[in-house]
């Protein structure tokens, strides 16, 4: 057993408990904190008072892509991007500081949250490593999240470009009769 001093101990479960009470999936807590599977499956277990979802994290770049999830994962990106330009944040910190902006702007507007902590930290991770781009909207102007491979320089996006069935789930069926 090596060696550790119980400050860096600490700091790596304050984190592993924030990333919990987002919703952060084990994978995602053994890529950023020091501590052992057991010790996270036991601290995941206390604080949600079930054990981690089994399975894989969701992989495909193509989820990022339709109209919805590309919405929140272009508000979220650009989120992202500001504060690692602008606030001196990078890392974890910056996902978790970032997402905690995007929930915050989903409840005060009154949206469905589409986009978990997972699959924002996969976002991260695609745009990183070249997967994913951004690209500018040559309507509004806007930066959304776009395949690295497909021609870009005339991008439009969803938002100035609506597809016709944008919208129409049976969640927002079901809103708009009760209103």
């Amino acid at each position: 057993m090596r060696n550790r001093s119980i400050i860096t101990e600490a700091k790596q479960i304050q984190l592993a408990t924030e990333l919990i009470e987002l919703g952060a999936r084990l994978q995602v807590l053994e890529m950023n904190t020091d501590l052992s599977r057991e010790r996270l499956v036991k601290l995941y277990k206390e604080i949600r008072g079930v054990s981690p979802p089994k399975g894989m994290l969701p992989y495909s770049e193509d989820w990022f892509m339709s109209w919805q999830p590309n919405m929140h994962s272009s508000l979220f990106i650009n989120i992202y991007n500001y504060i690692t330009t602008n606030a001196g944040v990078d890392g974890i910190d910056a996902l978790i500081k970032s997402y905690k902006l995007y929930i915050e702007h989903i409840n005060v507007n009154e949206l469905e949250k589409v986009l978990s902590l997972t699959r924002a930290w996969t976002l991260v991770r695609f745009v990183d490593s070249g997967v994913l781009c951004i690209a500018r909207c040559v309507s509004c102007h806007g930066k959304f999240v776009v395949h690295t491979l497909e021609i870009h320089s005339n991008h439009v996006c969803g938002l100035c470009n609506v597809p016709s069935r944008a919208g129409k789930t049976k969640k927002a069926a079901i809103a708009a009769a009760l209103h």
